[in-house]
């Protein structure tokens, strides 16, 4: 499953592999319904055709690609979608679902694998912010907020249990299992801790720990599992699965070797903590 620091090495791989690149040549292979607000695939394919993409920009998990002649190209990644750089010729996978030739620069190949969805819109660059609103969470990596201001929004939230208000993007955006039992982690928190119970000292922890923990997995390549085999758009699987302490870790000592983790079901998923989280 995407999630924040993934989406974000995508788009900053991209807009600085791509940005200035002029589309020659989209071939839709997924079924119709990808690419929404066309009549066809191929009248899907003539409005990127002749485009350049002049950057790309990030929206939670989506994906805005800026195009000559004021219009966006939105992708809403969501599962195991994927995109990847491609020369030519390179065989394509069978997951493949779009791809975009350019001039000069190989190709852009969405991929998406059975259990993977997505959906591909053109919007003109002005009606973006009412076509595709933002969530109301906050973006601990493109537009931080103060500890304070996060304390008292975290408060705000009254009985709301910690992990399921992590992973709402309209408290923080992007967020999933993987990090949220991370953060809480990190921050000495048990997941069913209620909001309003939190502490000033366990706010800021909780704050400094999605903070870090965002910008160190976005270093370290973001974050590959089995059941979410992530890789950059060159292919390279994700380097801080070797940082995880507790996630997909059960009966194993944790990696500050306090204690081992353990896992419980709760909210129709497994979550991994350690007993000394309170």
């Amino acid at each position: 499953m995407l999630e924040l620091p993934e989406a974000e090495l995508v788009r900053r791989d991209l807009d600085k592999d791509i940005s200035g690149r002029k589309i020659k040549v989209v071939d839709v292979a997924g079924p119709a319904s990808l690419v929404e607000g066309f009549a066809s695939r191929p009248a899907f394919a003539k409005a990127l055709v002749g485009r350049k993409i002049m950057g790309v920009r990030r929206q939670g998990l989506s994906l805005f690609f800026d195009l000559s002649e004021d219009d966006t190209l939105v992708l809403e990644l969501s599962g195991t979608a994927t995109l990847r750089r491609h020369a030519n010729k390179d065989t394509v996978d069978s997951a493949t679902a779009i791809v975009i030739g350019f001039t000069q620069g190989g190709q852009l190949r969405l991929l998406i694998p059975e259990d993977g969805e997505t959906r591909c819109r053109v919007l003109p660059t002005d009606s973006l912010d009412e076509q595709v609103p933002k969530a109301d969470g906050f973006d601990p990596v493109s537009e931080p907020i103060p500890w304070t201001t996060f304390g008292q929004l975290l408060r705000a939230r009254g009985n709301q249990r910690l992990r399921t208000l992590l992973m709402d993007d309209s408290f923080v955006v992007g967020l999933g299992p993987v990090y949220a039992d991370e953060i809480l982690h990190a921050a000495l928190l048990r997941y069913d801790r209620k909001a309003s119970s939190a502490t000033i000292q366990e706010i800021r922890r909780l704050y400094r720990a999605i903070v870090e923990m965002m910008h160190n997995a976005i270093k370290q390549g973001g974050t590959s599992l089995p059941a979410s085999p992530f890789t950059d758009v060159f292919g390279k699987p994700g380097g801080y699965t070797d940082y995880l302490e507790v996630y997909g870790r059960a009966g194993e000592r944790s990696r500050n070797g306090r204690g081992q983790v353990k896992k419980i079901r709760t909210s129709g998923q497994n979550h991994f903590f350690c007993d000394y989280q309170v």
